[in-house]
């Protein structure tokens, strides 16, 4: 059945059995790749595939994984990607493949059985250029597992779709994305200028080309979240930074879930000078009263963590909810002040420094 919703233009639609080219960034990877890349090959594609790596310079032993990895499997191609920017390295591998679809991949994810059929069916149902599914983050410690919860929750990342979406249609974005060479060669592929929110603004310019981008909840992918809490931090900071930078380039296409942390962050600010003022008598009696009023957002935030944090499917023990009391707001504060920064002075040449010099535990 073809359904005919959100942009005008139908994507072309190849031959059932050409084939699927999966593309993956690689960087650092030691703990997750093998599995990642597993799950890959065990796809039910019909007709060819293969599994382009686009290996930036690790310091793990990721590359010598991937290449032994490679020598093993002959649909495994491997490509270098020496500046590590995943737009280039996307490029890069997208480039080396050959065939009309293209899957991206994450190293640190894994794709459900069955996930590649399924999203084939989808793009020829609706003739979507590009479709994706839902995140579900897990994870092994504590810690871990307190993110994989923040990701999953409306509350931790805003809601979009794909963090626990169940209506499938047209999507402002996608997560990975299972796409339409054709289409992507088209619009010219990811802007290589972007170190990260590379997707939304692909997906941007899908739609602003009149195809459509499509989400479909059955569709599934397991995310491994950071390990620990500096790699967080630093992670979400460099995010916001980026997200900062589109909405400098591109305004109110930007959702308004965007501005709730950058708007956290000016209300601690607030509350923390108001404080001050009060506790050196700089403002007293009426003033003082009045000028309370800039707790009141950040009590509620607070009583909002720990309800989440004590709620149900709060994790498997006491660890899990402390951290939780701990991640959702490093999440939200420092994404807000990489998003201010990138608004006000420009993302420049920020990168996610979490993915560099690290060592994963491998996964069992």
């Amino acid at each position: 059945m073809h359904v005919n919703a959100g942009g005008a233009r139908d994507a072309p639609v190849p031959p059932r059995d050409a084939g699927v080219s999966f593309v993956m960034p690689v960087l650092n990877e030691i703990g997750y790749l093998e599995r990642a890349v597993r799950t890959v090959l065990e796809q039910d594609v019909p007709g060819p595939m293969e599994l382009v790596l686009a290996l930036g310079p690790s310091s793990d032993g990721t590359t010598e994984l991937a290449r032994r990895l490679a020598e093993e499997d002959q649909r495994i191609v491997l490509v270098d990607n020496p500046e590590a920017d995943i737009p280039t390295g996307l490029n890069l591998a997208i480039a080396r493949s050959t065939l009309p679809t293209i899957v991206r991949v994450d190293a640190h994810s894994e794709l459900a059985p069955g996930y590649t059929t399924r999203a084939l069916q989808t793009l020829e149902r609706v003739r979507a250029a590009n479709v994706g599914g839902i995140m579900r983050a897990d994870g092994r410690a504590p810690f871990q597992r307190a993110v994989a919860r923040a990701y999953n929750s409306p509350f931790g990342l805003g809601g979009g779709a794909y963090h626990g979406g169940t209506r499938e249609g047209a999507a402002e974005s996608a997560y990975l994305g299972v796409m339409r060479r054709a289409v992507i060669d088209e619009i010219g592929g990811f802007d290589e200028s972007l170190r990260r929110g590379e997707d939304w603004e692909l997906n941007l310019r899908i739609r602003r080309a009149g195809y459509r981008v499509w989400f479909d909840p059955a569709l599934s992918v397991t995310y491994w979240p950071r390990e620990s809490w500096t790699r967080l931090a630093r992670q979400f900071r460099a995010t916001g930074a980026w997200r900062g930078e589109l909405v400098r380039r591109y305004g109110r296409r930007n959702s308004l879930r965007f501005f709730a942390p950058p708007a956290l962050v000016l209300a601690v600010a607030a509350s923390i000078v108001v404080g001050i003022l009060q506790a050196t008598g700089v403002l007293s009696g009426v003033a003082a009263l009045v000028a309370s009023v800039v707790y009141v957002p950040v009590l509620a935030y607070l009583a909002l963590i720990v309800a989440v944090a004590a709620g149900p499917g709060g994790g498997r023990g006491w660890r899990d909810k402390l951290w939780t009391l701990a991640v959702l707001p490093t999440m939200h504060l420092a994404w807000g002040m990489g998003f201010l920064a990138g608004v006000f002075s420009g993302a420049h040449d920020t990168v996610d420094t979490s993915r560099l010099g690290t060592r994963n535990t491998p996964l069992p």
